[in-house]
C-alpha cells in the first residue's frame, strides 16, 4: 500500500460524527450504507483532512467539501460562508487536523492546527484566499461542471491518455467516436460517420460523468478521488467496465478513491471486479446507525467477505 494512502481515520464534531473511528482502508473503497447514515459527510471529513498542508489548503479544503464542492470559480461570499462553520477536527495515519471558531464579543477567530502547528487568526485580517492541491478532486453527485472538466482533461492530454480515453468513451456507447475541450469552448463529442462535434450536455448525463470520473483519475496521480453516488446516471450494464477503469487506472497512477453508493446493483459489481481482477486492496465499507444511541459505525469488508454477504443476504443493499 502507498505511503500517502489513508488506512485509517478519526472524526469529531463534524456534522454528524460526535466521535467516530474506522480503520482497514485500500486503494479503492466504496462506501454504502442507508440514506442519511453519512457516507458523504465521512468523504468530506476525509477531504479535509488530505487537503490540509497549511492554513490556506485547510481553509480552501473547509469551503470545498462544505458551500461549494468543484465549483471555485462561482462567484460567492466566501468569507460569509466559512463563518458558518463552526468546528471540524480529524486524525488519520497522515495528520492530526482540528479547526473551531471563536466568538467573543463579537471578536471572530478562526483557530487552526495542523499536526503540531498551531494558529489563530482573527476574521479581520484572514485572506480568505483559494489554494487548491492539484491531485485531490471531489466529485459530487451533480457531477464536475465544464471548468473542471476541463481541468481533469489537461491531465488526459499532458500524459497522452487521449487515445486510451476515446476508447473507453467508445465502450461505454460505440456511436461516439472522439471527445474534445477546443480553445475555450465547451467539452464536445463527435459521432461516427459524422463531421461536426456536439457539446457533450446534449449526450445525457451519464456520459459526462464517466468521463469525468476517468479524467479525474489521470489528474489525481498519488494523490486521491472522492466520488460521491459514484453510480449515478450510469446504466447499471455500464458499471463493471467503470470499475475495472477504476481499479486499473487508480492502480497505475497510485491514487486512492474513495466512493458512495445506494445501489445493490453497484455493490454487486464492485465485487464482482474486485474477484476478477484479483484486486486485494480494494474494500466495502458498510455505514451503520444505531438507532438507540445514533452511534455511527463502520464494518469494513474484503472481496470475500463481501461476496458472501451478497450471495447469503438477499437484502443487503447499500
Amino acid at each position: 500500500m502507498s505511503e500517502h494512502f489513508i488506512k485509517e481515520i478519526e472524526i469529531k464534531n463534524f456534522k454528524c460524527f460526535e466521535d467516530f473511528k474506522a480503520e482497514g482502508f485500500g486503494r479503492v473503497n466504496l462506501i454504502g450504507g442507508k440514506n442519511n447514515v453519512g457516507k458523504t459527510a465521512f468523504m468530506e471529513a476525509l477531504a479535509v483532512n488530505v487537503h490540509a498542508k497549511d492554513i490556506l489548503t485547510l481553509f480552501t479544503a473547509i469551503n470545498i467539501v462544505t458551500f461549494q464542492r468543484n465549483k471555485l470559480e462561482k462567484n460567492r461570499d466566501i468569507k460569509e460562508d466559512f463563518k458558518n462553520i463552526k468546528e471540524y477536527a480529524s486524525t488519520t495515519n497522515l495528520k492530526t487536523i482540528a479547526y473551531n471558531l471563536k466568538n467573543e464579543d463579537g471578536k471572530i477567530e478562526y483557530c487552526f492546527k495542523i499536526d503540531k502547528k498551531e494558529a489563530d487568526i482573527n476574521s479581520n485580517e484572514f485572506s480568505y484566499q483559494i489554494k487548491k492541491i492539484d491531485n485531490i478532486y471531489f466529485l459530487d453527485n451533480f457531477g464536475f461542471d465544464n471548468y473542471w472538466l476541463k481541468e481533469v482533461y489537461k491531465s488526459v492530454q499532458r500524459k497522452d491518455k487521449e487515445e486510451i480515453l476515446y476508447k473507453y468513451i467508445n465502450e461505454f456507447d460505440d456511436n461516439v467516436e472522439k471527445f474534445k475541450i477546443m480553445g475555450g469552448e465547451s467539452p464536445e463529442c463527435k459521432l461516427k460517420g459524422k463531421n461536426k462535434y456536439r457539446e457533450i450536455n446534449e449526450f445525457g448525463y451519464g456520459l459526462k460523468h464517466y468521463i469525468s470520473i476517468i479524467c479525474a483519475l489521470y489528474a489525481c496521480e498519488n494523490g486521491y478521488l472522492f466520488i460521491d453516488e459514484i453510480d449515478n446516471g450510469i446504466h447499471y450494464t455500464q458499471l463493471d467496465k467503470l470499475w475495472e477503469i477504476i481499479l486499473t487506472i487508480s492502480k497505475e497512477q497510485n491514487v486512492q478513491v474513495f466512493a458512495t453508493t445506494h445501489s445493490k446493483e453497484c455493490i454487486e459489481s464492485f465485487n464482482r471486479v474486485q474477484e476478477k481482477l484479483e484486486d486485494k486492496d480494494t474494500y466495502y465499507s458498510e455505514m451503520i446507525k444505531n438507532i438507540k444511541t445514533n452511534k455511527i459505525f463502520m464494518r469494513i469488508l474484503d472481496s470475500n467477505q463481501l461476496d458472501y454477504e451478497l450471495t447469503h443476504k438477499g437484502e443487503f443493499r447499500g
